[in-house]
């Protein structure tokens, strides 16, 4: 299978992602996407604290909340916008908006095409490496040719193209071939040609 990509640049081989020790810290703050869990508590008023999802046009509904847009905010973002809300009926509402499930904003999202064993979009994580997506989508199928494998990156407006070697990170145990993974990434294996 030959796969054509119109105005797409070939960059070679990315670097191995640094080790990240425990104690790195946070990473940016999490934006809530489409099919994200959500607990919203509201302090002193248990009838309103609900657990929701959010809704494939991005919208969220609660107790006194209808169609609120979810999308793109941080859990904090969205408690003060809940408030606002909630302050019609109740006076000085306190609200926090827990991630229970994570699937995050399709732009944060990693998508694995092709021959991974459980090809599928995953939500991007704070220092993720490509031995994590690797693991999430359970490994390679017999027939990938993993050695082969492409990561498409949109850099500075431009579309960009780099080569992986997934099958020496998996099987031989190749640490270098271990890359950083960034949200938006789009991970394509091949079928091998035998």
């Amino acid at each position: 299978m030959v796969i054509l990509m119109a105005g797409c640049a070939r960059h070679g081989k990315l670097p191995a992602a640094p080790f990240v020790p425990p104690d790195e810290g946070p990473g940016p703050n999490y934006l809530i996407g489409p099919g994200d869990g959500l607990s919203i508590h509201v302090w002193r008023s248990p009838e309103l604290s609900v657990g929701v999802t959010v809704r494939p046009d991005g919208r969220m509904s609660m107790p006194l909340v209808e169609d609120l847009p979810a999308t793109g905010k941080t859990p904090s973002e969205l408690a003060r916008d809940i408030e606002e809300q909630l302050g019609v009926y109740i006076t000085q509402p306190i609200v926090t908006v827990v991630v229970q499930a994570f699937f995050g904003p399709f732009s944060q999202q990693v998508r694995v095409v092709g021959e991974a064993a459980s090809p599928q979009a995953i939500p991007y994580r704070a220092n993720m490496t490509l031995l994590d997506v690797m693991i999430q989508v359970g490994g390679l199928t017999e027939f990938a040719a993993g050695d082969r494998a492409t990561l498409i990156r949109f850099e500075d407006g431009e579309q960009k193209e780099y080569r992986l070697e997934i099958e020496s990170l998996l099987k031989d145990g190749d640490i270098s071939a271990n890359v950083k993974i960034l949200p938006g990434d789009v991970l394509i294996i091949p079928e091998s040609i035998l």
